[in-house]
């Protein structure tokens, strides 16, 4: 089966924890604090797999999970970071976050990588927060949590052709005819739901993939038909064949469906209409396509090869054009170690490091990305990193603005699932 489009969430690894631990060597008089930093998460990371194409994988397993880091040891021992989570993705993949819609990643070389989401970063020992004013401390950190995020996966495929064209103009069996593919060819309408991949390979030895891609009706870039499913994997062929009913067997005038198809292609990206474009007119073997044949060739100015997939006439001709048209278009697959590096810097707004709101039983919530994160890294079984977290929350300002809001002593105050009191 061919998956193209799925969502799914995907979470990084949380750090390790901090350890708290004290050396307790005989001859080591006060031998002070010596507990580990914990591990660091594992990513999810996507790495192309060129023997992959299609998002089946994705299909029935929704949700992917990082290990955490290893909790910190005694006599300062470092816990062990987690391996990275690497799953296999087809070449032409693109990744967004479900939410913003913007895109994370864009993956199209063998063995490319991108991290997906970052794991959370490990939690620092005791052995970290000594100081000459408090040289035993008494506390550690929590792990980091990993990012967790909604994601939706795209795979745009990667083909050199792709025909193009009404439904039941002959692109399925054109495929098969110069392929070794095997499509589904019936006498209806949308006979193929899903793009068909085969190489080609002309007479004088060189070859390209052909994909054979749903066809398309007016409205397609509104999504109307097959709509975006289709028009989403013509975006990266360099060339695009454009199969056309020469004979009107279905009352359609030919012109008005390539006027219709080019603009629907335009309407969906402008960049596509100044693709490289051969018209295929198909059906020749019919009387009456001779004569459309003239009367299309004297309204456009692109090379026309007239074609019959029944008697296989004209196809040796129409392949060698593809071919030298894809001799000159450079083909964009260096190895990206090849392509110039850049790293481009995206201002992102900071956010917000707490947020008060009130509760229909009077207590004050505090909600935040810091502030949250805050509160997971802090170990509330120690009374010394109880205290440090009120230090924190007091120099990010959460003491005053709670009495702006109105808080008074003994007053519920409510971050995530735990409650605290509010204590002037």
């Amino acid at each position: 089966m061919f998956v193209d489009q799925v969502k799914v969430f995907v979470k990084a690894g949380d750090g390790g924890n901090g350890l708290v631990a004290y050396r307790r060597e005989k001859y080591v008089p006060l031998g002070g604090p010596a507990g580990g930093d914990g591990g660091n998460g594992g990513d999810v990371v996507f790495q192309v797999d060129e023997g992959l194409n299609t998002l089946m994988d994705f299909r029935y397993k929704k949700h992917f999970k990082a290990k955490r880091g290893e909790n910190g040891m005694s006599k300062g021992q470092h816990g062990k970071n987690a391996e990275p989570l690497i799953l296999k993705v087809p070449p032409g993949t693109t990744v967004r976050d479900a939410e913003t819609g913007e895109v994370i990643a864009d993956l199209i070389y063998h063995e490319q990588q991108a991290v997906i989401a970052r794991g959370g970063r490990g939690g620092r020992g005791n052995i970290r927060f000594a100081t000459p004013r408090n040289p035993a401390p008494d506390m550690a950190e929590n792990g980091e949590p990993g990012r967790e995020r909604d994601i939706q996966i795209e795979l745009k495929l990667l083909a050199d052709v792709g025909l193009v064209g009404f439904p039941s103009v002959g692109k399925s069996t054109f495929l098969s005819v110069v392929t070794a593919a095997k499509p589904k060819i019936a006498d209806y309408h949308f006979t193929t739901l899903a793009p068909n991949l085969g190489v080609v390979e002309t007479e004088d030895q060189r070859s390209f993939v052909l994909a054979d891609l749903p066809g398309l009706i007016e409205g397609a870039h509104e999504g109307i038909g097959l709509g975006h499913q289709f028009l989403r994997h013509v975006e990266r062929t360099r060339v695009i064949v454009h199969v056309i009913d020469m004979a009107g067997t279905e009352g359609r005038d030919p012109y008005e469906d390539y006027v219709t198809i080019n603009e629907e292609l335009k309407a969906y990206d402008e960049s596509l209409s100044e693709r490289p474009q051969i018209v295929a007119a198909n059906k020749m073997d019919i009387p009456e396509a001779e004569e459309h044949l003239q009367a299309f060739k004297e309204k456009i100015d692109v090379p026309v090869y007239p074609i019959s997939t029944i008697t296989r006439s004209g196809i040796r001709e129409l392949l060698f054009a593809v071919a030298d048209i894809l001799d000159t278009i450079p083909k964009d697959n260096k190895p990206i170690e090849e392509k110039e590096e850049r790293v481009v810097y995206r201002h992102e707004q900071e956010p917000e490091a707490f947020h008060i709101t009130r509760d229909s039983d009077g207590s004050f919530v505090l909600s935040g990305e810091r502030i949250e994160k805050l509160f997971k890294m802090t170990d509330f079984n120690r009374d010394e990193s109880v205290r440090r977290f009120a230090r924190q929350l007091r120099g990010m300002g959460v003491d005053e603005a709670l009495r702006e809001k109105g808080a008074q002593d003994g007053d519920v105050v409510r971050l995530l699932e735990y409650e605290f009191e509010f204590v002037e």
